[in-house]
């Protein structure tokens, strides 16, 4: 296998998880920098210790990508598969990251694999894609609108007697845990993405074998990536997140962040499901402001995110197959 394809698709993958961190750092920080409940630079200095710290916590995920999506491919066919694959989901990542869409990462990379692979004859395994993809995708939403709803609520009904001014600052504070729960469920659903890549790599190159533990190395250059991204921030989405579906105050902050977070640690831990963070803070912010009122949310805004969240997969699956076809072209 040559070294150098080797090292490139790393490379790329790499940059893939840099660019996950600056999308998807929305995710984390953007209901507690709405709500004043910390400052852009310290929330997004915090969101990339806690990514780091996070991408540590397991390997489940990472072994859903790296062997339940595709077949794994052989041979310089394989590295180009893979190569693909990551043009069509950076590709898509920049473009959503450009218009301030807040589209999932996750799933550009998986219609890039799936699009790249159908592309080059490698075989897709879609019950996995149905089972631990397509599934979650509609059903984590769901979750986290009825979930971020019922926290809400409950939150309303204990505090129902309190001064609301004190209230408000105590939440501030609870943010600052709330958020950095995100930020560490982030690190433990998206870092193990690319890990996945990365080691279905190193096994095309006869480097690793799977069942082999992931490298230390792996581990901690994705972790690095993804808070380097992280750091770097992602305003545009963040405002799309944290203003435009609804005006965030700090219990409502407090209550979508702490049901993003319970709903990422479950599903990676519980079901190794690689589900997009995403989807998953996005509907719980619309399902905190419903208990305001339904109208509060601004549903023009949700529908046009939800739209994104299904041409993701296919969008990013034809970039890949076309980026695999000039690789055909150019090199093999």
């Amino acid at each position: 296998m040559d070294t150098f394809a080797l090292v490139v698709t790393i490379m790329v993958a790499l940059f893939f998880t840099y660019t996950n961190g600056f999308h998807d750092s929305a995710n984390a920080i953007a209901t507690s920098v709405s709500t004043r409940a910390l400052t852009p630079r310290a929330a997004l200095a915090m969101a990339a210790v806690m990514n780091l710290a996070g991408a540590f916590l397991g390997s489940g995920v990472a072994k859903t990508v790296s062997e339940g999506l595709i077949q794994t491919p052989e041979g310089s066919t394989g590295m180009a598969i893979l190569f693909s694959a990551l043009v069509g989901a950076i590709t898509w990542n920049l473009v959503t990251w450009y218009f301030g869409l807040p589209s999932s990462s996750s799933h550009a990379l998986f219609g890039g694999m799936v699009g790249a692979a159908l592309a080059g004859g490698t075989t897709v395994y879609w019950s996995g894609v149905l089972d631990k993809v397509v599934l979650p995708m509609f059903i984590s939403p769901v979750v986290g609108l009825v979930v971020g709803y019922l926290v809400m609520t409950a939150i309303l009904w204990l505090f129902r007697r309190s001064n609301p001014h004190k209230a408000k600052r105590g939440f501030r504070i609870a943010q600052t845990v709330s958020a950095a729960g995100m930020a560490l469920g982030h690190g433990l659903q998206d870092a193990q993405k690319t890990m996945g890549i990365v080691v279905m790599a190193l096994v095309i190159a006869d480097v690793e074998d799977y069942g082999d533990p992931i490298p230390v190395w792996v581990k901690l250059v994705c972790a690095l990536m993804l808070s380097l991204g992280t750091y770097a921030g992602g305003w545009r989405i963040m405002r799309t997140l944290g203003r435009k579906i609804i005006e965030l105050d700090p219990p409502q902050g407090f209550a979508a962040e702490t049901t993003g977070a319970s709903i990422m640690f479950t599903t990676a831990f519980l079901f190794k499901a690689p589900i997009s963070t995403t989807h998953v803070i996005t509907s719980a912010i619309m399902g905190v402001g419903a208990t305001k009122r339904v109208n509060a949310v601004r549903w023009g805004v949700a529908k046009n995110i939800v739209l994104g969240w299904f041409i993701t997969m296919p969008a990013a699956g034809v970039v890949a197959a076309l980026a695999y076809g000039v690789v055909k072209l150019a090199v093999l």
